[in-house]
């Protein structure tokens, strides 16, 4: 039954509560509708969602709800079991069937003011008449439910199965007393579900051929025609950025570009595609969970990686890595649950059933990524875990290279054994003699020169000192001790690349035990500035040997299982054999390899800087590439450490010669030994030294080189994007205390919240699991938030008119059945969105006048009842897209990079970052839904017309009229030179006759014939306005100079110029900017 049946329809006196959107709530949907006298009629059954829960909830959850910190008396009244048990004083608040005896009803009548309930400071009062509602309530046994949005969606009456929509609508409006307004005209409907289903205007052609069509189905043809064009994959992705928070920019301070738009192309497509709506979601939750997930199920879950990043120096990087993944989890609540879950990260939510246990087991869901906290200060490197954008034929040349690239190293592991047996001869004969490879670079401390130290294999390469470390007694004469602040520099292997074969030597005497200390480096900063390059760290004691592009998804990196050595002086040497894998890295302690765990193992671009995208000068450039001992920039300094005897090669020394490095001569000492007394560890090392300088191999491996970096190149080419990747162990998630990240309680593991359908316990505990859960066709939220997002987007409000919360705050549904119609049929269809798109567009309320009388529109101002059809202001997009439609002047390119149309100069320099560069040509007359989106500026244009920020997720736009929308409309060049495309066209080709151009030009803008009225305006507007560019041509000249678009030069300019003032000024019409 609906809940507006429960009672008598009569007009209501105010109610007193404090949210005011609630009390019009109460009284228009929840139907608590009396008569003021004590004689009020009550509603014959009364139902606890529609007219007991909202006085509860705004009148005692302050004092007796979820929250616990300022909950009183020992009871809750949002659950049941406490509202029917005994609180602290005794009493039981509500017995069923017994109002006399309810603890409730006394406090709610007491004559005393101290005993009374609400208190009188809270200000808050309950109406005779609720109280009413309330003893009917219990007498009819006080039967509980749970919040209506949690309950299953309940499947139709078989009634309703033909035309239902209207059905459900046309119930409402005989109950009260209304009737619809009919249907509009054939302009308004073609030009309503044109804007609706593409976010374009029709043709004139269009509208020509509808009205004149009069088949019973020419109106669902044209609807099946726009379900099909490819504008309308363009028309919801705009919806749906605003929902994933889109922008093509970090946000925060800096506010920098990010190639996110791959994504964007991807939405469009799959709304064009059809792809079911439940697979909409999984793709974008979880799609590389999928098994062999594809690239483009891949690609989808950048939508959970949209949100602001920062850059900024000093911030912590663990906070903001907890950001992201709370606004993850509030995506996800207002997105897909329709609840402001986000109330529940510091406390219980305050209102709706969920704790902030629950809230933090949502977030472990979203807590398994290998990212970082802060994005590249001095690169554009794109934040882990990444996709890489490959084409067809890059994939296959790729693909190509990595076959080559295994077979090669197959055929070096053969060569390696083919010379084994001359190598086994050569050493019964004694004739193994092995000349190793030379170093690069030898710094010994001794030869220090003031600021400057010579490398002793080439003088001209000196190393510089920064900061005067301290000369001491090192291992070998003197070394370089280091405060944490000063550093030693060389050009000598700064240039080395991840296919490069490379080992460096040194000696280390380590002070104490450091929690975190560079030792060496080659690159320009920590992880909060975009550490790129390679490194030697001591971490929690240990040695961690690292080569980067970006922390942390895209680099190798081993550490030591055990701790270093303190206070006495230790040989290390890490060498790397070019493999871009975590086996080809290697730690050596004292001359011995040293056993190590895989940190990271996943190379696939540079270690070095590219100058093109490096920010910063040429010093500052080439001081990246500069190999450091002891600081860097941002990171904490090999502090009171000190080092001695650096040696660099360009090559991967083998563990005989790093023993040697150590030693002294332990390989002259093993080649003039008896070979019968070499262990087979001895034989083994001087084999793999053997076939190191064995000419075919090292032919083989230089081989190897050049296919390793034909990969490289072609890698680095590659464009990425965020995506989700899940830790192949799981990282902790904690409760945190007021939502701060260095508060950690309890460990929570995921789960999803108790109020809502249990998971099902075969479902994995990830993304996949959730996102499962979530689309589960017995889920209460899903099909009902989604279904009333997409009335919200064709009637201008939805069912449920707070979009963003079917929880208890939020407004009642003004038809509820309907709702559930809808989202039983959305479910039963297969998700299948055009269908229920086209369902809603079909149905005779969609298709009603928006014309309708006063007292209509006073009793019903914001259409709930859907008396008339809707007639909203067209969004930002379809203000500008529908313009430059109607001159002519769309480019209907679709895809690609975003573009950056007209805009006033100044605006990103003054939120202090680079400049804003206008794009010529195409760029400046692209579909809105391309334009770039910077979000500390957005496109101001489309701000005016309320347009998101895209900080977070939105899922219903603010509505205003404002003087500055029509100041736009006249003055903003992207109108102006629209306007004046439109007044060429209009010349150019339509009549000869001023006043069927006039019309046409009308037309194209509003989709319908102007009145006589509006013709004589128009008419005399055009006459005045050409006398006065008639009077001075200059005045002309300079107005049709605005804007890119080359004039038609046959066209008389002050005819033109006239025209274009008509242009502008039908562009202000009320009926150019509704739909």
């Amino acid at each position: 039954m609906y809940p507006w049946k429960l009672m008598e329809s009569y007009c209501p006196p105010i109610l007193q509560i404090r949210n005011q959107l609630r009390t019009r709530l109460v009284l228009i949907l929840a139907a608590v509708l009396f008569p003021a006298s004590a004689n009020a009629v009550l509603p014959e059954i009364v139902d606890y969602n529609f007219h007991i829960k909202p006085i509860l909830s705004d009148r005692c959850y302050a004092c007796h709800g979820p929250d616990e910190e300022t909950r009183e008396g020992g009871f809750r009244l949002d659950l049941r079991d406490s509202a029917f048990g005994e609180a602290d004083s005794g009493a039981h608040p509500i017995i069923p069937i017994k109002p006399a005896q309810s603890e409730i009803l006394s406090r709610l009548t007491s004559a005393d003011e101290d005993f009374r309930m609400p208190p009188a400071d809270s200000k808050l009062s309950v109406s005779e008449e609720e109280i009413a509602l309330l003893r009917r309530w219990i007498e009819q046994g006080a039967e509980w439910k749970q919040h209506w949005a949690f309950l299953p969606v309940q499947v139709p009456d078989g009634k309703y199965i033909a035309n239902s929509i209207d059905r459900f609508v046309l119930d409402r409006l005989e109950h009260e007393g209304l009737e619809s307004t009919g249907e509009a005209t054939r302009e308004e409907l073609i030009r309503r579900v044109s804007f609706d289903l593409t976010g374009l205007p029709p043709t004139v052609e269009e509208i020509d051929t509808f009205s004149s069509d009069s088949t019973e189905n020419a109106y669902e043809r044209v609807v099946d025609r726009l379900l099909q064009s490819p504008r309308f994959g363009e028309r919801l992705a705009v919806e749906w950025l605003d929902v994933a928070r889109y922008a093509d920019t970090y946000g925060y301070q800096a506010d920098r570009y990010r190639a996110v738009w791959q994504w964007r192309d991807w939405v469009v497509q799959a709304f064009n595609e059809n792809l079911p709506y439940d697979q909409f979601i999984i793709w974008q939750l979880a799609g590389d969970l999928l098994p062999n997930a594809t690239d483009e199920q891949i690609l989808a879950t950048a939508f959970n990686r949209l949100h602001r990043q920062t850059n900024e120096g000093g911030s912590i990087e663990e906070e903001f890595r907890n950001e992201y993944v709370v606004d993850r989890v509030d995506t996800f609540g207002t997105a897909f649950l329709g609840l402001t879950i986000q109330c529940a990260r510091c406390h219980d939510h305050k209102f709706d059933s969920i704790t902030q246990r629950e809230y933090y087991e949502l977030y472990a869901f979203f807590n398994n990524i290998n990212e970082s906290g802060l994005y590249s200060h001095f690169t554009d490197a794109v934040p882990t875990p990444t996709l890489l954008q490959e084409t067809p034929s890059k994939k296959e040349v790729l693909s190509e290279l990595e076959q080559k690239i295994e077979i090669a190293e197959s055929d070096l592991k053969k060569i390696a054994e083919q010379t084994r047996s001359q190598f086994v001869k050569d050493l019964e004969k004694g004739l193994v003699s092995i000349d190793g490879d030379g170093p690069i670079g030898i710094f010994s401390m001794d030869g220090l020169d003031r600021d400057s130290l010579a490398n002793r294999v080439h003088s001209e390469e000196s190393a510089e000192l920064e900061g005067n470390p301290d000369l001491i007694s090192g291992r070998f004469g003197k070394a370089l001790k280091f405060n944490g602040e000063n550093n030693f520099s060389t050009d000598v292997g700064g240039k080395f690349t991840r296919d490069d074969a490379f080992s460096i030597s040194f000696w280390l005497n380590t002070p104490d035990e450091k929690s975190r200390a560079v030792v060496l480096h080659r690159s320009r900063s920590w992880t909060d500035a975009g550490s790129r390059g390679y490194e030697v760290l001591i971490s929690d004691g240990k040695l961690q040997g690292s080569l980067i592009h970006f922390l942390p998804g895209n680099a190798i990196s081993v550490r030591t299982t055990n701790k270093l050595p303190l206070k006495e002086w230790v040989h290390i040497c890490l060498t790397y054999d070019g493999s871009s894998r975590a086996d080809g890295l290697k730690l050596f302690v004292n001359g011995n390899p040293t056993a190590t765990e895989i940190i990271a193992d996943q190379l696939t671009k540079t270690i070095l800087y590219k100058r093109e995208e490096y920010l910063g000068g040429e010093e500052d450039f080439a001081q990246a590439h500069r190999l450091t001992l002891g600081q860097r920039f941002r990171d904490r300094g090999f502090k009171e450490g000190a080092i001695d005897e650096l040696q660099i090669y360009d090559c991967e020394l083998t563990p005989l010669e790093v023993a040697e490095l150590h030693g002294g001569n332990m390989l002259t000492d093993l080649l003039g030994r008896n070979r019968q007394e070499l262990s087979q560890l001895e034989r083994e090392q001087l084999f793999k030294l053997f076939v190191n300088h064995n000419e075919k191999y090292r032919d083989a491996l230089q081989g190897l080189k050049l296919l390793r970096q034909q990969r490289s190149r072609l890698l680095d080419e590659l464009p990425e994007i965020m995506v989700m990747r899940e830790l192949s162990q799981r990282r902790p998630a904690y409760l945190l205390a007021r939502g701060a990240y260095d508060s950690p309680q309890v460990e929570v593991v995921p789960n999803t919240p108790k109020s809502l359908p249990d998971m099902n316990p075969e479902l994995p505990r990830d993304r996949l699991g959730l996102a499962r859960w979530l689309t589960d066709p017995n889920h209460p939220l899903t099909a009902r938030v989604a279904v009333n997002r997409y009335w919200q987007m064709l009637f201008g409000r939805g069912l449920v008119a707070t979009a963003n919360d079917l929880g208890s705050q939020g407004q009642l549904p003004s038809h509820p059945e309907l709702l559930d119609y809808l989202a039983f049929s959305f479910i039963e269809s297969g998700w299948d969105l055009k269908a229920m798109l086209k369902q809603i567009v079909m149905s005779n309320t969609y298709r009603q006048s928006p014309q309708c009388n006063l007292a209509l529109r006073e009793r019903d101002p914001h259409n709930e009842l859907l008396a008339r059809g809707p007639q909203q202001r067209l969004t930002a997009e379809m203000m500008r897209d529908s313009a430059l439609f109607a001159s002519g002047l769309l480019v209907e390119k679709r895809g690609g990079p975003p573009v950056k149309p007209y805009e006033p100069p100044g605006l990103w320099e003054e939120k202090g970052s680079e400049s804003y560069v206008r794009d010529v040509g195409e760029g400046s007359h692209r579909r809105s839904l391309y334009t770039f989106w910077k979000r500390t500026s957005p496109p101001p244009s489309m701000i005016t017309f309320d347009a998101a920020n895209r900080e977070v997720c939105v899922v219903n736009r603010q509505m205003t009229t404002t003087p500055l929308q029509a100041l736009l409309l006249m003055n903003d060049p992207q109108y102006v030179e629209a306007a004046r495309a439109a007044a060429e066209k209009s010349l150019l080709q339509g009549s000869d006759s001023s006043t069927d151009r006039l019309d046409d030009l009308f037309r194209s803008f509003t989709s319908r014939m102007p009145t006589g009225a509006e013709q004589k305006v128009l008419s005399e507007l055009y006459e005045e306005q050409l006398d006065y560019y008639k009077s001075d041509r200059s005045f002309a000249d300079k107005f049709l100079n605005i804007g890119d678009h080359q004039n038609d030069r046959k066209i008389d300019p002050a005819q033109l110029a006239a025209l274009t003032v008509v242009a502008q000024t039908i562009m202000n019409h009320f009926d150019a900017i509704v739909k």
